[in-house]
This record gives structure tokens, sequence and C-alpha cells, in this order.
């Protein structure tokens, strides 16, 4: 898969340093995988949800971390969209439009 937006995770992953290790082994697992559908990802992810519109939630970090992408399965794209702190993931609203 192309992952789109590493300097969304370069970027957090400065500004806290304890989610580095977790977020490149993201990174590259994802890079790696060649998922056809929500299925596949699963078996990479097996804590991942989907809430709709292609967005698709993993856990990182035994769930210390949430980063929120879109997966488009076709076209072989993962597009980041939003990473942070469980707590946070908490208080977003309408997340299948982020």
């Amino acid at each position: 898969m192309r992952i789109w937006s590493y300097s969304k995770i370069r970027e957090y992953f400065l500004k806290e340093s304890s989610s580095k290790v977790a977020l490149q082994d993201w990174f590259k697992r994802a890079q790696k995988a060649d998922w056809k559908n929500f299925a596949e990802l699963k078996k990479s992810f097996n804590s991942a949800d989907s809430v709709g519109n292609d967005r698709y939630v993993f856990n990182i970090k035994g769930n210390h971390y949430r980063l929120i992408a879109i997966v488009r399965f076709k076209k072989k794209v993962v597009l980041v969209r939003w990473l942070g702190r469980h707590k946070d993931y908490d208080k977003l609203k309408n997340i299948d439009k982020l």
C-alpha cells in the first residue's frame, strides 16, 4: 500500500515521542501490505475498525493512540487523516467525515 501523509505521522511522533516506535511499526506493516478488502486489513491489524465512508481506525501502542485513515483498496492507497491519543479520539464527532 502507498501511505500518504508520512509527514503527519512523523510530525506526531516528534511531538509525542512515546508513539514513535509503534507508529513506525504501523507504517512499515501497512506499507508492505496488499489489502484487497477490510477482511485482509483485519488480518494485519486485528483491532482495526471500519467507521464508514472508507475510514478505518487503527489502535496504536496498545490503544494508547488512534490513527484514522481512508483506505482505497482498489488504488492501494492509505491516506492518514488523524492521529491522536485515545482520550482525544473519544471527543471526535463525525469520524466518517474526517
